[in-house]
């Protein structure tokens, strides 16, 4: 099908980019070339742009989203995981830049095609990479995981509180038969979940499905492995836009931002600071930037979305 994907936060993120005209700006999710689109917008040919993502079908769409621009800003696109920054601009001999933006999560051409295994509403085959070079798949983590591994996975990536059901549930189904597809794993979630639980609002599938994905695509770890280095590759005054869908990205990206802001360690009491740890920059949202109503009824994947911004000193 075709790549489809509605930027949530477009006109929060690029008014918070602050965005010069003559700057370097990377975006490490790539995606279809949403927020990207209108970043190009604002450059001028003395600028660069870089965008990152793992997945082909995006550097794809987004290549030819770009197109118009192409003889106007000298933009790169590069098939990598945003983690990988560094060296992608130490490859593109570039040693700052003025933005950077991480949409977080799936995107709809991820979520609405079938057979990427992403979605408990479509039954496919178990995948949910997100870069589709990786060897290990949702079927591997599903099958081979002890049940202690499964239950940590999905209480702590999916906060499920029915957890251990779950995790027990597929270990006894898994003895009979390999579970292959996303419909036979709905099967056996909904079967260690109460009835009265089941009723309660939300697929009952939805937040195991989130704690495979983020276990597989190493999501958690990325991000907190990821944003000081990003931090560090901002020019003075550059910005760091990341939009997230989930409690558990949001706090890592609220924690850092602050640590960032201020990395003092010394205890309270001390007269002045003695530990030498200097603030890189200010937090530009004390609180996260939330999509309006008419942006959750014209795309109801924009609901969980939050913006949180970083300024570099």
């Amino acid at each position: 099908m075709e790549f489809s994907h509605t930027s949530v936060l477009l006109n929060e993120t690029i008014e918070g980019l602050n965005i010069r005209e003559d700057g370097i700006y990377v975006d490490g999710t790539l995606g279809g070339g949403g927020h990207a689109f209108y970043v190009c917008e604002k450059l001028s040919h003395n600028a660069r742009f870089i965008g990152i993502d793992q997945d082909a079908a995006a550097i794809s769409a987004a290549s030819t989203r770009l197109s118009p621009y192409k003889d106007k800003v000298p933009i790169d696109i590069i098939r990598s995981n945003y983690q990988k920054i560094p060296r992608v601009l130490h490859d593109l001999n570039v040693s700052g830049v003025d933005g950077i933006v991480l949409d977080l999560g799936v995107s709809s051409y991820q979520l609405d095609t079938p057979e990427r295994g992403f979605s408990y509403r479509e039954d496919a085959p178990l995948d949910m990479r997100m870069d589709q070079r990786q060897e290990m798949t949702a079927k591997d983590i599903v099958n081979e995981y002890s049940e202690e591994e499964l239950y940590r996975v999905i209480r702590d990536y999916g906060e499920e509180k029915f957890a251990k059901n779950i995790a027990k549930h597929i270990v006894l189904a898994r003895k009979e038969k390999v579970i292959e597809t996303t419909f036979e794993l709905n099967e056996i979630i909904k079967a260690a979940i109460p009835i009265r639980a089941r009723s309660a609002g939300g697929h009952p599938s939805k937040r195991t499905f989130q704690a495979i994905r983020i276990e597989l695509n190493q999501e958690l770890t990325i991000l907190e492995q990821s944003i000081d280095q990003m931090i560090d590759l901002l020019n003075s005054g550059g910005r760091i836009c990341i939009i997230t869908f989930h409690s558990l990205e949001d706090r890592i990206v609220k924690r850092s931002f602050r640590t960032n802001e201020n990395p003092c360690t010394c205890p309270p009491d001390f007269p002045k600071c003695v530990c030498g740890k200097v603030s890189k920059g200010k937090v530009i949202t004390r609180k996260p930037i939330l999509p309006t109503e008419q942006e959750i009824n014209e795309n109801r994947r924009s609901k969980s979305a939050k913006l949180r911004i970083f300024e570099r000193i």
